[in-house]
């Protein structure tokens, strides 16, 4: 019999994106640092403002297996509206949309990392197998229930108080998690001043029924002798209880007249830390998320409490470790990874990235965010974040339709761009003039607007010589053919600007979100024709120079929900 597999079937699953792989422009003025550098605290973390799938897509080729948790809080597709979304796309589309950027998200993991997103009843059970079918049903890790509501709602029968984390690995082989140090240490002690500090007492016996584990056992204070419970054993073997006993490691109750007991000390638990449960009740609520950005003067409809990204990110990361959320909302993600030392990025579309996310990032560098986990961490300020914007489109219309390159990039941003579309890490040599990129060491790229000889042809290849070879992106080459230059300088490869690049994406398109308010009709017949560049809406409109293509885009697929 074969085995078939299951997968989630949506209408327009078929359909996906051509993204423009954009570059990221920075924004000194907006970015913000601790006045002075220490060696804890981290400055390179990235706030980037644009489209969260472009976002996802400008990140792809630096960042790809290098974060060590993605945490996401996508909006809900509940039908209810927001003050900073409308949240209730179509449930087609909403899948649709959580593929694409999931397929990014699982790229840039790395293979010990893992995916944490939150999500309610209306769309975690399709959004559970959607992840089985990105990553992969082995690939699951849990299903946490986080009660995020105390309160009872007395108009309704069943009172909804749970919402869901949904936790993916890259590779359950590969993945690390963290034990969590969730010890009651209230309940230690150390009455007999024993010199490894406080312990309680646990029961000898176990569950496990084994010949080697049942044993008689002497107390020696009193000369009584012990079998286990009835279809009990001893936690250890003969051997191994005689080693405990002379390390001063079994007691016999408070008053040394009881069974035997072992002693549990609070430093070895700590260290070794404990199992993590699936039921979290003790991570706050949407409550207190609420009052803990009304205490830092910010406003936004229900936030994630910082315990709760607290919990998430102790169990997937460690100090140093990269964090990422795509859907930053207010910006909790950012703010608690950064008091816990750890490097993050953050996308958001809305203008609340900078209203919301810019200030409250202010105060957490500035240490005058004493809220949330900054006491238990004791968090007193430090380190900063750099501030991006995606570029706009690279392809744009002249005023007869024709594509061009943006009027808006300089050279500097045109080699940049080209660099990133053809798989080159941007990096101009200082002494060459000719090297603005690399893939490899001996593979270099040059740009240029410029329409190249043969006699200029010629030169490059002499200086780029042999053992190396040099991709050339211009307008044009006249004198020479292109079979002969190949043929010629077969240390040198030519594409023509914008040609070489027409095929590649969806130019112009700035806002992958869809507002609800513009979607397609799920009836809607096909295209009678393919959709190409040349009948785009976008290839039938002129460009408009000097337009932020970033600062029109609408904010729905867009943070913390």
């Amino acid at each position: 019999m074969t085995k078939q597999k299951l997968e989630l079937t949506w209408i327009g699953k078929d359909k996906r994106p051509k993204l423009e792989a954009r570059i990221l422009l920075e924004d000194a003025a907006k970015s913000y640092h601790a006045p002075t550098r220490s060696e804890q605290a981290i400055f390179d973390n990235r706030l980037i403002f644009g489209d969260n799938l472009l976002a996802l897509k400008a990140l792809e080729q630096e960042f790809a297996g290098k974060v060590k948790c993605v945490f996401i809080d996508p909006p809900y597709n509940t039908g209810s509206a927001f003050a900073h979304y409308d949240d209730g796309l179509e449930h087609s589309i909403w899948l649709g949309l959580m593929r694409d950027r999931l397929e990014i998200i699982k790229r840039l993991l790395s293979d010990d990392g893992s995916l944490w997103i939150t999500i309610d009843d209306n769309e975690a059970h399709y959004l559970k197998v959607l992840c089985d079918e990105v990553f992969g049903r082995g690939n699951f890790v849990a299903n946490i229930v986080w009660n995020h509501r105390k309160s009872v709602q007395s108009d309704i029968v069943i009172s909804l108080s749970h919402n869901h984390v949904l936790v993916f690995a890259k590779s359950k082989e590969n993945l690390q998690l963290n034990r969590l140090q969730l010890v009651d240490s209230e309940k230690y002690s150390n009455p007999d001043n024993d010199p490894r500090g406080l312990w309680y007492a646990t029961p000898f016996d176990a569950p496990n029924i084994r010949p080697n584990l049942t044993y008689e056992i002497e107390n020696p204070n009193t000369g009584e002798k012990y079998l286990p419970p009835k279809g009990r054993c001893w936690r250890t073997t003969q051997e191994e209880y005689l080693k405990a006993l002379v390390d001063n490691r079994i007691v016999f109750g408070k008053t040394g007249k009881s069974k035997p007991q072992m002693k549990r000390f609070l430093s070895e638990a700590q260290k070794k830390g404990s199992s993590v449960k699936t039921w979290w009740d003790e991570v706050g609520t949407a409550t207190e998320a609420t009052k803990e950005l009304q205490k830092i003067n910010v406003d936004f409809d229900t936030p994630k409490p910082e315990r709760l990204i607290e919990r998430i990110l102790q169990i997937a990361t460690n100090s140093g470790d990269l964090v990422l959320d795509s859907f930053a909302g207010s910006g909790t993600t950012g703010a608690v990874a950064h008091k816990m030392g750890r490097r993050w990025i953050m996308v958001e579309l809305g203008e609340h990235c900078h209203t919301h996310i810019i200030p409250r990032l202010h105060k957490v560098i500035d240490g005058t965010d004493q809220g949330g986990i900054s006491k238990a961490v004791n968090w007193q300020g430090g380190g900063g974040f750099r501030y991006f914007r995606l570029a706009p489109s690279l392809i744009v219309n002249d005023k007869w339709g024709n594509p061009i390159i943006n009027p808006d990039y300089n050279p500097e941003m045109l080699a940049e761009a080209l660099a990133k579309l053809e798989g080159f890490t941007y990096m101009p040599s200082e002494t060459l003039w000719w090297q603005h990129g690399f893939s490899s060491e001996n593979d270099f790229i040059y740009v240029t607007t410029q329409t190249l000889t043969a006699e200029q042809l010629q030169a490059l290849s002499e200086e780029v010589g042999n053992g190396r070879s040099l991709l050339i992106c211009c307008s044009a080459w006249r004198g020479i053919t292109a079979e002969k230059a190949a043929e010629r300088f077969p240390n040198l490869s030519l594409k023509k600007i914008p040609k070489m690049i027409l095929a590649r994406c969806e130019w112009g398109h700035d806002d992958y979100s869809l507002n609800v308010a513009n979607l397609p009709l799920a009836e809607a017949e096909p295209e009678e024709h393919p959709r190409t560049f040349e009948n785009t809406p976008a290839a039938k409109t002129k460009a408009k120079k000097a337009k932020n293509a970033v600062g029109n885009q609408g904010g729905l697929f867009d943070g913390e929900v």
